[in-house]
């Protein structure tokens, strides 16, 4: 294959991407967007191959039946649930991929320099640049994403881990790392200091991430999405890739637009997640002031009653939806509500769940129509006119006191408008905090009946209760 093949195939490839990319914007182009991405690059690595004349194949076969098989099992056998820690997991994977390949080119230069050329022809400025780049921000985004997926899977605390002076440490590190990328950049001949620097950018990936909370690992998931973009990109220069450049600047471009969409509606500004200054927990002391008398407790039969004369219901689904698996249980009383022709529809909060989009496919596993799935802006100014809206497994998200100026963890934040609906039912295990640690003066407003239990059995008593009504 000439050059001009290869680039005219990368060219389709690259704007297989961008159209794969631009149809996962809706579920119901998502899957032709999924399916446009992996031919693009079914097409790179096939044309790849051929440019390179097919050497290695049977590494190259090792590879694909390898994570074929790993993939085969992740997609079969992971959960809903578990989705955000896993897509954490696979930005790790994109970051070490880069800095493996930019360590290997590094030292293949490096090699044939010795062997003839004299280390000024080890790497030309663009190359050596690229490698100290691949390395650092590669590193960062492995370590990160393994930290963000151990608060996920809950092997490393979801609380942030604060310390005094946590800032300094984390400017010396990022100073010594960009120290030794300068160095590697000056002498590529010095291959050792290329794994100093993986080294120490792995530890900056673990100070960046420890100290933010579980809230915000939405946020912490879309940033490294980008920061493995970035790599790739930057991998493709080290390569003279120009379809890993473009792919690279796509995934790096989309995470950082992302990115700052969850940052807004979390009420954070991007320098602040960059730092790490987010996610604190602050218990509020007065809980017990804000409920002491004031909770309702409520039965499946009594909501039961309220829906059957209700003419407009919302389900405002949380975390503790997808925990407890309860999303089957909401379909059929959306079902059996929409027979007796009460208008259902859902209320999602950007960041609901644990990663953009959470609530969308977990919903949309049961088949609920994507119409009835409303954002929080376009359903806000219906709540008042909605008869009963129900809460499932949400607290932050629906919680007034982020309208207060200042002196909570949430203040400022775009919040769901439930407060102002006619009747809300909370369905939560106990009356304890979301992940922002504070209480919820919605559990004791006068138009608010908590139905506690599992979000599962619950709902299937909900239904029972329901068609028996």
């Amino acid at each position: 294959m000439q050059p001009e093949h290869l680039n005219l195939l990368y060219l389709v490839a690259a704007v297989l991407f961008i159209m794969g990319l631009k149809s996962l914007g809706h579920p119901r182009t998502a899957v032709r967007g999924n399916i446009l991405g992996a031919v693009g690059m079914a097409l790179a690595v096939v044309g790849t191959l051929w440019y390179q004349g097919f050497v290695h194949m049977e590494l190259v076969a090792g590879g694909l039946i390898g994570g074929s098989i790993i993939g085969i099992v992740l997609a079969v056998r992971i959960k809903m649930t578990a989705m955000p820690q896993l897509v954490g997991l696979f930005n790790g994977f994109g970051g070490v991929a880069s800095v493996l390949v930019a360590g290997a080119v590094l030292i293949a230069a490096v090699a044939t320099a010795l062997m003839g050329a004299g280390s000024a022809a080890i790497m030309s400025a663009q190359e050596s640049v690229a490698t100290a780049a691949s390395g650092l921000i590669g590193a960062v985004t492995f370590l990160g994403s393994v930290i963000a997926f151990g608060k996920l899977q809950g092997f490393v605390t979801e609380k942030p881990v604060r310390y005094h002076g946590e800032q300094v440490v984390k400017i010396l590190v990022l100073g010594g790392a960009l120290v030794l990328s300068a160095m590697i950049v000056l002498d590529p001949s010095r291959t050792e200091l290329y794994w100093v620097l993986v080294g120490l950018a792995a530890v900056l990936g673990v100070l960046l991430v420890m100290p933010i909370g579980g809230a915000d690992m939405p946020i912490v998931i879309a940033l490294l999405n980008s920061y493995s973009g970035i790599a790739a990109a930057a991998t493709g220069f080290v390569l003279s890739n120009n379809v890993l450049i473009v792919a690279g600047s796509l995934v790096g471009a989309s995470g950082i637009i992302l990115t700052q969409n969850m940052c807004k509606a979390m009420n954070r500004s991007l320098a602040n997640v960059l730092f790490g200054g987010v996610g604190a927990i602050v218990e509020n002391k007065e809980q017990g002031d804000i409920y002491a008398g004031k909770v309702k407790s409520t039965s499946a039969e009594e909501v039961a009653m309220i829906l059957k004369t209700a003419s407009r219901v919302a389900f405002v689904p949380g975390y503790g939806m997808a925990v407890a698996r309860a999303q089957t249980g909401v379909r059929l009383l959306t079902e059996a509500m929409e027979a007796d022709d009460i208008h259902v529809e859902f209320g999602i909060h950007p960041v609901a769940g644990r990663m953009p989009g959470h609530m969308n496919v977990l919903l949309a596993e049961e088949n609920i129509s994507y119409d009835k799935l409303r954002e929080m802006d376009a359903i806000n100014p219906d709540f008042p006119s909605t008869d009963v809206v129900i809460v499932l497994g949400a607290n932050d998200v629906v919680n007034p006191i982020a309208r207060e100026s200042a002196g909570s963890p949430i203040s400022g934040m775009p919040i769901l408008d439930v407060d102002k609906a006619r009747t809300v039912v909370v369905i939560k295990r106990s009356l304890s905090p979301g992940f922002a640690g504070i209480a919820n003066p919605l559990f004791a407003a006068d138009n608010t009946l908590m139905l506690f239990g599992d979000g599962k059995k619950v709902m299937e008593e909900l239904v029972a209760a329901y068609k028996d009504a």
